[in-house]
């Protein structure tokens, strides 16, 4: 092999190397139907050996003098592809590490065919690292598209698994310790008043059955936009005086509902169900914590801009054995503050505290649909108007009085 020839050989090599890989690549990449993810190793290597080519082969060994730039133009053109698709899809460190050779690989070709000064030779090679930043642009772009999609999509998971255990927590777990308290109570009346034991469970059968029914509307969440719609939409603020009922009677404290007409046309549906929620948790919490209260007052009120939700519990009275429930290892779900994230989500507040003379009180607010600094939302022109509210909501005063009091 003559000089000249091994000259041109030294010169052909990187572009013959690039071609290799880039071609390599596809067939890979087709066959296997994945991305090319391990291009960063070999493309550094391509770098390196373009950057041999274009300084350590003297730019007066290859004849005719197009020869060099026509091998050298070819390769950095291989190379502006591997670049995109090492910052496409390379990890971050491999691709942090090649990318910058290859960049300048890209930029020095034409350095040894400048005839002039330092300045000229500057001046094009500032020139073609253009194209070399903008390769690294082209694979940066969609990688950050498709980040900032996965984030979206992590993030919304995590929404999902919130969802969900909020509806375990303020519906399952409510129902779930109205059973264990009926048990409790069936228990001790099943010998002296067998009568009571049977009311007893025929409460649990109820409870079992909500429950039962809440975890449908969870696992149908959890199945995603294929599984068919739930029987029943989310509970909301007609169904209040049933569970106020259910609640009196299964720890026989005297509950009592206060909602003036205009509430239930004044809330959202989705400030609705957050009010159904709110007194869920409410009630389990003087279930679990104050199971001997006497009095529990439940109570909606307008406000100017909102409505008003408090739940009033008095002082216990004296502590009876067997009536509390026990605490799980866990020490408590989401609770109060899930509720108090959702409230302000919506626009409301939520707070809770106990009352100087004994008890506790739990107050929220809720915005209207007609409050002044309030967006029309779409879905509102479809809720039900007053003649479509159930009749039993349309009274101001809904009380239970426990078994044996007037």
């Amino acid at each position: 092999m003559t000089g000249a020839a091994a000259v041109h050989l030294l010169v052909a090599v990187p572009a013959l190397a690039a071609a290799a890989l880039l071609v390599g690549a596809v067939v890979h990449a087709l066959g296997t139907r994945t991305v090319p993810t391990r291009l960063a190793g070999p493309t550094a290597l391509c770098a390196a050996l373009s950057l041999l080519s274009t300084f350590g082969v003297p730019a007066t060994g290859v004849s005719p003098g197009t020869t060099r730039a026509a091998w050298s133009l070819a390769e950095s053109g291989l190379l502006l592809v591997l670049i995109a698709a090492v910052a496409r899809w390379s990890p971050r460190r491999a691709a942090g590490t090649a990318l910058p050779g290859a960049a300048l690989a890209v930029a020095a070709w034409p350095v040894p065919l400048v005839d002039g000064g330092v300045l000229e030779r500057t001046g094009a090679a500032v020139f073609w690292l253009l194209p070399a930043l903008g390769a690294i642009a082209t694979g940066l772009v969609p990688r950050r598209a498709a980040r900032r999609h996965r984030d979206a999509v992590a993030e919304a998971r995590r929404a999902q698994r919130l969802l969900l255990s909020r509806d375990l927590h303020d519906f399952v777990a409510h129902d779930v310790s109205g059973i264990v308290v009926q048990a409790q109570a069936a228990r001790f009346v099943a010998t002296n008043d067998p009568g009571q034991a049977v009311l007893a469970l025929e409460r649990i059968e109820r409870a079992g059955l909500s429950a039962l029914a809440a975890m449908d509307r969870t696992v149908a969440m959890l199945h995603g936009e294929d599984a068919p719609a739930p029987a029943e939409p989310p509970p909301g603020l007609d169904q209040l005086p049933s569970l106020v009922d259910r609640f009196g009677q299964a720890q026989g404290i005297d509950v009592q509902l206060r909602c003036e007409p205009d509430v239930v046309a004044a809330l959202s549906r989705e400030a609705g169900a957050a009010a159904h929620r709110i007194v869920v948790e409410a009630l389990t919490n003087v279930r679990r914590h104050a199971p001997d209260a006497s009095r529990v007052d439940v109570r909606f009120s307008r406000t100017p801009a909102a409505v008003r939700l408090q739940v009033v519990n008095d002082r216990p009275r004296r502590p009876s054995p067997g009536r509390s429930l026990p605490r799980s290892r866990g020490g408590g779900g989401l609770g109060l503050t899930a509720l108090t994230e959702h409230a302000t989500a919506l626009g409301g507040t939520l707070t809770a505290g106990p009352l100087t003379g004994g008890g506790w009180r739990l107050t929220a607010e809720l915005p209207t649909t007609d409050r002044p600094d309030r967006p029309d939302r779409p879905h509102d022109a479809d809720r039900p108007h007053d003649a479509d509210r159930p009749p039993h909501m349309d009274h101001t005063d809904r009380t239970h009085h426990p078994k044996g009091t007037t």
